[in-house]
Parts: C-alpha cells; sequence; structure tokens
C-alpha cells in the first residue's frame, strides 16, 4: 500500500478536472464519485454532476434553483443560506446526476402530447381543428380525421399547432408528422407543408416563452407518418410545443387558394415526472427543479406489485393445466415471488 498514490494528487487539480470532464456518462460519474473520501470530495466540490447535465441539454441552465423533496422531512432548498454549505453542494449533486441519468435514458420513450391548446387558423371548426390531429388514422368512424388551415392566396403564409405535453419536464428527440391526403378530392391532392420547425418552452395567460428553437426540416409531400429527429435531445421545461409549419405545396381547385392539412401529430420522448418536476415563476423568472427521489420507489413497487400478481396468476394456471414446472420457472422465476435478484443500475443513483 505504500506504493499506492492517488490519481487526483498525482495528476493535480487543474488536470484531473480536465480528465473529469471527459466523462460523458452518468454512471461513470457516480462510480468515480464512489472510489473514495477524496475523489467524493473533489467530484462534489467542482460541480461535474450539473456540468454533465448542462453538456447533455444545455437547456438545463434554466434552472435557477433546486430542491430535494422527501416525504419523512422538510424540503431543503439547495445554496439556501440556511444550509450548511457541503449539504447543499451533496444535495445539488444528487439532484444533477439523478437529472443527467434521465436525459440520457433510453427507457419509456412513448407520444408524450396529452392535449391540443390551438391552431393559428382553422378553415372549418370543430370539423376540421387540431383536436383530429391526436387521432392515429385519417378516418374516424369513416369520417375523414385531419385539421385544415383557413385557404390563403400567398403561398408562403405560415401556420402554427401547438400542444401540451403530459409532464412540465419531458426530453424529446423526435417529432412526427402525417399530412392529410384529400382522399374524397379529384387527384387525391396531399396537402403538405414545405418545412417544419419547432420551438419548446412554457405557457404564462396565453403567452409563451420558448427556451429551444429547431433548426427547420423539410417536408415531402408525401401521406405518411414523417418522422423529424432533432439534432440532439431536447429537455422541454414547461410542456408545450409549438409546430411551425412553414410553405404551402397544394392548392384546392374548388377556390384557387392554398391550404395546409395534418391528420396526425406525436411528439415522441419521455416524461421525467414524477422523479423530477419542475415549478416556473414568470413573474420573477425563477425556474426550480424539483426532486422526489421517493417516487422512483413507489413507482418501482408498483411496477413489481403488478408483475408479481402476473406471474402468481400464470402459475396458478400452469399448475392446475399440468404446465412443465421448470418451462414456467425459467419463464416467470421462482414461485415464491420474495426472491427476486438485485434491482438494475438505477440504484447507484440513490
Amino acid at each position: 500500500m505504500e506504493n499506492c498514490w492517488d490519481f487526483l494528487e498525482w495528476l493535480g487539480p487543474d488536470t484531473s478536472t480536465r480528465v473529469f470532464m471527459c466523462l460523458n456518462e452518468p454512471a461513470d460519474l457516480v462510480r468515480a464519485s464512489a472510489v473514495s473520501q477524496s475523489w467524493r470530495r473533489f467530484v462534489i466540490l467542482n460541480g461535474f454532476g450539473k456540468n454533465l447535465c448542462l453538456r447533455i441539454c444545455p437547456e438545463v441552465s434554466n434552472f435557477t434553483r433546486v430542491i430535494e423533496l422527501r416525504s419523512s422531512d422538510k424540503s431543503m432548498e439547495v445554496g439556501s443560506s440556511t444550509a450548511i454549505e457541503w449539504e447543499s453542494l451533496e444535495r445539488e449533486h444528487k439532484v444533477y446526476t439523478n437529472l443527467s441519468y434521465c436525459l440520457v435514458s433510453p427507457k419509456g420513450k412513448r407520444d408524450c402530447i396529452v392535449d391540443a391548446i390551438s391552431a393559428s387558423s382553422t378553415d372549418n371548426y370543430p370539423d376540421e381543428s387540431i383536436d383530429n390531429t391526436l387521432e392515429p388514422s385519417d378516418k374516424v368512424d369513416a369520417r375523414p380525421s385531419y385539421w385544415s388551415s383557413g385557404g390563403q392566396i400567398d403561398p408562403g403564409v405560415p401556420e402554427t399547432l401547438t400542444y401540451r405535453l403530459v409532464s412540465k419536464l419531458c426530453i424529446i428527440d423526435e417529432i412526427k408528422i402525417q399530412p392529410f391526403k384529400a382522399f374524397f378530392q379529384f387527384g387525391n391532392p396531399i396537402y403538405s407543408a414545405k418545412s417544419v420547425r419547432f420551438r419548446m418552452g412554457h405557457s404564462a395567460d396565453d403567452n409563451y416563452s420558448w427556451i429551444y428553437v429547431s433548426p427547420e426540416f423539410p417536408m415531402v409531400q408525401e401521406n405518411v407518418l414523417q418522422s423529424f429527429k432533432l439534432p440532439r435531445p431536447v429537455l422541454c421545461i414547461g410542456g408545450i410545443v409549438q409546430i411551425e409549419l412553414a410553405g404551402r405545396v397544394q392548392k384546392q381547385a374548388i377556390d384557387g387558394l392554398y391550404y395546409i392539412c395534418v391528420c396526425h401529430v406525436q411528439v415522441i420522448g419521455r416524461p421525467l415526472s414524477p422523479v423530477l418536476e419542475v415549478d416556473i415563476n414568470e413573474t420573477v423568472g425563477n425556474s426550480v427543479l424539483k426532486y422526489f427521489p421517493d417516487a422512483s420507489s413507489v413507482q418501482d413497487e408498483a411496477r413489481e406489485s403488478q408483475w408479481h400478481a402476473f406471474a402468481a396468476r400464470i402459475w396458478h394456471l400452469g399448475a392446475g393445466r399440468g404446465w412443465n414446472h421448470a418451462i414456467l420457472n425459467t419463464l416467470l422465476g421462482p414461485a415464491d415471488a420474495s426472491d427476486d435478484e438485485d434491482g438494475p443500475d438505477e440504484e447507484l443513483f440513490a
């Protein structure tokens, strides 16, 4: 042991910082902080957890404070004057390392839209309203289902569709849009836009604040669900997404006006609630990140309980019908659900 050297002491703080800044995986940073007390102190004092979050998603810079909330104790504001400085830094490290894990996790991706807020114009309300874009098909009960803009002489007039997401904190990496093919018109015209662009942010009193604006993506004039991958995952703080449809390519024969029509929209990503939530105060310009460590264990227990109930039911049915117990044991695990294996790597972030 006499010949052992502490990596940090040998390289010095400046070079060590450069090395730690090369860690791009949250789990690697957590493991590094668990090597020794000196390594943990170095990681926490230099705020590597927050820095990693900022590198993954620059939108993290909008958080003015972070708070950890447990059901068993009172909340503690990170960095508050009443907290001990080291305890505050430890809490900040814990919150941001958990956030960084959520940002890179591929689990649970889904369509995050929960509600259609508004469209910049609608040709025939409510039959052609934005609500129709939440339907997965361009027909509902044999009737066409789509949103249509108002008609314009100028094909350059843009339109917008605005949606509310399932959570005020969502990580979004893809948006899908399907232009509408008017199968009831001569020639089956497709009323697509020339290009699309996306904005993400929050709202207050019908006023929107956009934290992220995407590049412009070309749209093809095809009746398919077109995928628009963002250059990087985006943290939507506030849970509002607006789609800007620029340029019109299809003129309607009956009136000679240009329209844009969309039959389906999806915003693909992952809500971060209930483990992470945000409070936005427009008056003072604060965005407070809230971390609920107990929420993840509650979710895990609920999923585990549902699986155990399902497995027990299959065991009961299988045993009654003479199914092979070795096969059941391989597929479902032991009949005694209390003998489960250890949990996943998420425990690193507890």
